[in-house]
């Protein structure tokens, strides 16, 4: 599964970004669980939010609940992460991944088998 994520840019705090994650040419995208993390210098990758291969199931970490929103739209082989109310902290590298493993697996990086790129999201204060 090829992922291709994209939407990041620069900022201001209290501001909202919208990310999107396609995977091109995959017939089977709904059946996989999707995951964004996020990533910054000197830390691991770290569990940003999760939705179950129908979308009707998301999972969110503390530091970001209530302020990101993810989706799909299986149609597009597209996931999105809506991003509002940005903090200075949100500023990592994003990355979305495809996995077969449901929650509580799928909080962790162990439990994708394929990973986007990456995109740079920067908040300034």
């Amino acid at each position: 599964v090829q992922l291709q994520a994209s939407g990041g840019g620069s900022v201001q705090a209290g501001g909202s970004l919208r990310l999107s994650c396609a995977a091109r040419s995959e017939r089977f995208f709904s059946t996989y669980v999707m995951g964004w993390f996020r990533k910054v210098p000197g830390k691991e990758r770290e569990f940003t939010a999760t939705i179950s291969r129908s979308g009707t199931a998301t999972y969110y970490a503390d530091s970001v609940k209530g302020r990101f929103t993810v989706s799909r739209d299986n149609a597009k082989n597209t996931v999105y992460l809506q991003m509002n109310s940005l903090k200075p902290e949100d500023t990592a590298v994003y990355y979305c991944a495809a996995g077969s493993r449901g929650a509580p697996r799928s909080y962790f990086t162990s439990g994708y088998d394929y990973w986007g790129q990456g995109t740079q999201v920067t908040v300034s204060s």
